[in-house]
């Protein structure tokens, strides 16, 4: 099973990094909301209020991918690795409706290099589960 073999040290690498910039991300729309705007836009209430969602979002989701790394919730770390693909491809699209073309392809990539990741570890532990069941069959 995933939590009781020691990861590829590419795939925690690529694990960490993701893990950095959700939190990064966190911070930066806790701390400094104006940078999710335009040059010219205002922070309102409502940018304030969703720049918090925003947070609270990459917080979690940063913690549980570290969580996740470190062997608590190793046995989880697939699913966290397809949600946050899942989410970088969501804001690719988001990206591509409001025209911000510049930034698509790093969101798109880095949601391609998770769901690699993800591809990994499931082809690992299919491996793993196959091999159980010919030593006790």
């Amino acid at each position: 099973m995933i939590e009781e073999r020691k990861l590829p040290i590419w795939i925690a690498v690529v694990v960490a990094v993701g893990a950095l910039l959700m939190i990064a991300g966190a911070l930066l729309a806790l701390l400094r909301p104006e940078m999710l705007l335009a040059p010219a836009d205002e922070v309102t209430r409502g940018v304030r209020v969703y720049a918090g969602y925003l947070f609270s979002r990459n917080l979690v989701l940063g913690c549980l991918l570290v969580g996740a790394l470190f062997g608590r919730f190793r046995a989880s770390l697939p699913g966290f690795l397809v949600l946050y693909a899942l989410i970088q491809f969501g804001d690719a699209i988001m990206d591509c409706v409001e025209g911000r073309w510049a930034i698509v392809p790093p969101v798109v990539v880095l949601g391609a290099v998770f769901v690699l990741v993800w591809v990994r570890l499931m082809r690992a532990e299919s491996k793993v589960s196959a091999r159980q069941e010919v030593a006790s069959g």
